[in-house]
Order: structure tokens, then sequence, then C-alpha cells
């Protein structure tokens, strides 16, 4: 199809996951999981000791791997580099916030929902519905 982005993998593309540990756990057990010849692996447990300067750099790294084509990430834990997840705009790989079991989802807080909101309220004052 012409005009979408492609992923540009030689076989299969990953999905990377940025959570709490029983969140990347399930994700693990489900088949995500991958370390890669040079020990890198697809995820980031974030705890209590982990800084915002390594999921920065996770999130970071992630989003720049040509094999990754989502990038899985607790809503709290994107909160934590809230300027990083809204600043960013590329379709590949996609960002997609999820709830997790200590930290519910608040739609208020998600940069895709606030996005398509946007969106859908630009064009309909576009096109004169409201």
């Amino acid at each position: 199809m012409a005009g979408r982005a492609q992923i540009a993998t030689k076989s299969s593309a990953l999905i990377a996951m940025i959570a709490d540990e029983d969140t990347v756990t399930g994700f693990l057990l489900a088949g995500v999981g991958n370390v890669d010849l040079r020990r890198k692996t697809n995820y980031l447990i974030v705890d209590s000791k982990t800084t915002v300067k390594a999921i920065e750099d996770a999130f970071k790294e992630f989003t720049t791997r040509e094999d990754i084509a989502v990038v899985l990430i607790s809503q709290y834990v994107a909160n934590m580099i809230r300027f990083l997840v809204d600043s960013y705009n590329k379709p590949v790989p996609a960002i997609l916030e999820i709830p997790s079991k200590d930290h519910p989802y608040d739609p208020a807080h998600d940069s895709v929902l606030s996005r398509v909101k946007y969106l859908f309220s630009a064009e309909s004052v576009a096109s004169g519905r409201r």
C-alpha cells in the first residue's frame, strides 16, 4: 500500500516493553521476549530502584531500533517521561500506553487518545460540524 510506513526488517518485528515486573512477565510468558546476540533485550522492568534516566534511555533505544514495531509502556511509567512520549511523533514504532496491576488506566494522560481527540475536533471544525 502506497504512503504507509514500512518496518525495515528482514524477518519479523518485535514488541518492546517498559513496565513493572508483573506486566513484563505476563508478556514474556506470552512469547513477546527477545534477546539478541549482543544480549540486548526488548524489555525494561521498572521497579522502585529504576532511575528516570534508565527509563529515558530504554525509550530512546526502543524507538530507534529498526526491529521494533510497537513499544508498550505502562502509563505510570510514561508519566515519568511524559515529555519524551508526547514529543514522539513517528508512526513506527507505535507507542501504546497500557495499565498495570497497581496503577489504573487514566484516559486524561494518554498521549495517543489526546491526539485522536484533537484530530477529530479539528476535523469537525474544518468541516463545519460540531
